[in-house]
Formats: C-alpha cells, sequence, structure tokens
C-alpha cells in the first residue's frame, strides 16, 4: 500500500465488495505512523493502509466520505490518549472505542504471511525466520476491529 491517502483505494488483494451496513475503522495509533482499516460488519475488508501521523487525519476524513463508518476502533498502547482526544475533536465524531493490543503485533505477523504468501525460495523459509518487508501497522488495525467484533457476540 502507498503511503498516500489522498484517494484511498481498496485492498490490493482483490476487487472491493459491496459494504452492507455500517463499517468499522481500525486504528493502530501510533508516534511515527499509524495502520487504519475498514472493516464491515459482516467482517469483510475494504480497506487497509499504513499512513505518516501527519497524514492520518486527512486520511480518516477521505474515508469517512467513502465508508458508512459508525464507529472508530483503537489500540490502547502507544500513542492511543493523544489519538482519541484528536479524534474527538472531528466533526461528527462517530465513538471511539479502546481495544487491548496486547500481542496484536505477533498475531499481525502471522496474518501478513496469511495474506501475502512468501513466493520461489521464501517458502523454505519458516515464518520466524522471514523478514517482513513492509510495516504491519494496519494488518494490526484490523486485528484490532477483529477483536472488538469477538468481543461485541461474546466470544
Amino acid at each position: 500500500m502507498s503511503s498516500s491517502p489522498d484517494i484511498p483505494q481498496p485492498p490490493s488483494q482483490g476487487p472491493a465488495k459491496e459494504l452492507l451496513g455500517p463499517a468499522l475503522l481500525g486504528i493502530d495509533p501510533g508516534r511515527a505512523k499509524c495502520g487504519i482499516a475498514v472493516v464491515g460488519l459482516d467482517r469483510s475488508l475494504h480497506y487497509h493502509q499504513v499512513v505518516a501521523v501527519r497524514e492520518v487525519p486527512r486520511a480518516i476524513e477521505s474515508l469517512r466520505d467513502l465508508y458508512p463508518i459508525s464507529n472508530i476502533v483503537m489500540g490502547d498502547q502507544t500513542g492511543s490518549k493523544h489519538w482519541q482526544q484528536q479524534l474527538e475533536r472531528m466533526p461528527n465524531a462517530p465513538r471511539i472505542t479502546l481495544v487491548d493490543e496486547r500481542y496484536s503485533s505477533l498475531e499481525a505477523r502471522d496474518r501478513y504471511w496469511e495474506m501475502y504468501p512468501p513466493k520461489g525460495l521464501g517458502k523454505l523459509i519458516p515464518p520466524s525466520f522471514r523478514t517482513l518487508p513492509r510495516p504491519i501497522d494496519d494488518i494490526v488495525a484490523i486485528f484490532l476491529i477483529e477483536r472488538y467484533l469477538k468481543r461485541l457476540s461474546g466470544g
């Protein structure tokens, strides 16, 4: 994914599915970059990207114009208080829910290799020894939404 949120694009793994109903915006807050994802309540992934901190507000506004975002789900660790305060100042700010983000980076690392399987000789390298070719904060944002939805469903 590119780091320019001017025109948010759907994930590169295939054509975007039509969004049925409200969506959740996941944010993995950070000091230099943030992961952002949009997931429908049906758990369909519509968007994910890692963006520089200075671009986050503009990216969120663009996504809110494209998707019916009903709630922001955000990790509760690094930078969450700062981002929560900033997001609450947005016009018509959706509800913000903090989610435990412990171990989400480890889970996101495994998910990265499921979403983007290695090719060629890279398949022979055990996942724990592979180097990630890009930041995975956006995949962490997907996990945060999944944790929130799991909490809602009681399981």
